[in-house]
């Protein structure tokens, strides 16, 4: 009722690069290169994601082959069993770090953080591949247009929390901090309402100036602001 979160399928990136068991360490160089990515989810059957390979993975082999003799004493344990990988199943982080596509972005970004990676492969309740959601995805919500981000405080929030006519609210969002003026008969509410405004897809800021009543005469100084937490 207050608000809709955007869900990880509305900014995810549909077309993947992705690869084999059975791929080769150069075919998955070349693939990373020609397609600007740094991670490559690894299928198998109809699409079901195994595992990952990421830059990560390839540096072992990479590093020995630049400097045989000094490149086993710069490795840990786990990157030596990997150094002599020549395919994605025995090169690949298994098993695959993923997220569902009706997972809302704030779960995508725990996971993100949590795990301390860059992409996800998104698959669907069957764990075949959907598309990918990067860090860089998650930040398109802070390019909406400031009036939709406005609308939907209106709609989604005011008008439940403080409805006319023993209210009267203007929400006016200037580069992602919204702004709401006026007066409402009930200001134990503001509070409930910084919350749900914070929790909108796209906004920064939030400032309230809120004045207690039904009118002019009845009106009393009532601020708050609030900030959005990184």
């Amino acid at each position: 009722m207050y608000g809709t979160p955007h869900i990880v399928s509305d900014v995810m990136t549909h077309t993947v690069a992705s690869v084999g068991r059975w791929a080769s360490f150069k075919d998955m160089m070349g693939m990373m290169q020609d397609r600007r990515v740094s991670a490559l989810p690894v299928l198998e059957g109809e699409g079901r994601v195994i595992g990952v390979v990421s830059e990560a993975d390839l540096l072992p082999t990479e590093e020995l082959r630049d400097s045989p003799e000094k490149g086993y004493a710069l490795l840990r344990p786990a990157e030596v069993a990997k150094a002599g990988a020549l395919t994605a199943g025995e090169l690949m982080s298994s098993p695959a770090i993923t997220v569902q596509a009706n997972a809302t972005l704030a779960e995508a970004a725990r996971i993100m953080a949590h795990e301390k990676v860059k992409r996800l492969p998104v698959v669907d309740e069957a764990g075949l591949l959907q598309g990918v959601i990067s860090r860089a995805d998650l930040l398109k919500v802070f390019l909406r247009k400031d009036e939709d981000i406005a609308e939907e405080i209106r709609r989604e929030i005011v008008a439940y929390l403080f409805p006319p006519p023993t209210s009267s609210i203007h929400v006016d969002v200037h580069d992602g901090v919204a702004t709401l003026t006026g007066r409402v008969r009930d200001t134990s509410l503001v509070p409930v309402a910084a919350r749900l405004v914070r929790a909108v897809e796209g906004v920064v800021d939030v400032e309230f100036d809120l004045a207690h009543g039904k009118g002019p005469r009845e009106a009393q100084g009532h601020s708050v602001r609030s900030s959005r937490a990184p």
